[in-house]
């Protein structure tokens, strides 16, 4: 792969993370299948990452994935407790899970942004305290890839 740009997007509003699968029945059989919630969030992120390809071909290659989970503080939390929030100094231990934003994530870019998922090798993210909700990602090639401490030694 060559060392295309990364593609950049951003999923407005309230995180959500990957719900859990619930059984349906579909012509008498028991299927899993997501909740509404979680397939219509989904919708949202592809739709997000599909008008930031622009049209171009969805990438390829060993990828690095980094995603920043902007949350709000609680409307209860004084004002010292909401400015210590939003200057980093009290990080967001609220729901959504990190891993189910991962997750939904993922789902959500599959066949949109990349082929699979299969192809994302590196994943960085946090959940930080901001005035405006939503989540910041960016796609990029892995490589070079980071040195693990097995092959430095």
């Amino acid at each position: 792969m060559s060392q295309a740009a990364p593609l950049t997007f951003t999923v407005p509003g309230e995180v959500r993370g990957k719900g859990r699968p619930r059984i349906v029945k579909i012509g008498g059989f028991a299927r899993l299948a997501a909740d509404k919630k979680t397939a219509s969030y989904e919708g949202l992120i592809a739709l997000a990452a599909e008008r930031a390809l622009g049209g171009r071909p969805m990438l390829d290659g060993p990828l690095a994935l980094h995603i920043t989970v902007r949350m709000c503080p609680a409307a209860s939390a004084s004002k010292k407790a909401t400015a210590a929030m939003l200057a980093g100094e009290i990080a967001p231990t609220k729901k959504p899970d990190l891993d189910n934003v991962i997750k939904a994530v993922l789902d959500g870019c599959n066949a949109v942004a990349f082929r699979d998922d299969v192809l994302v090798t590196q994943i960085s993210a946090a959940k930080v305290y901001s005035t405006v909700p939503g989540i910041d990602v960016s796609i990029s090639s892995a490589f070079p890839p980071i040195a693990s401490a097995a092959a430095a030694a």
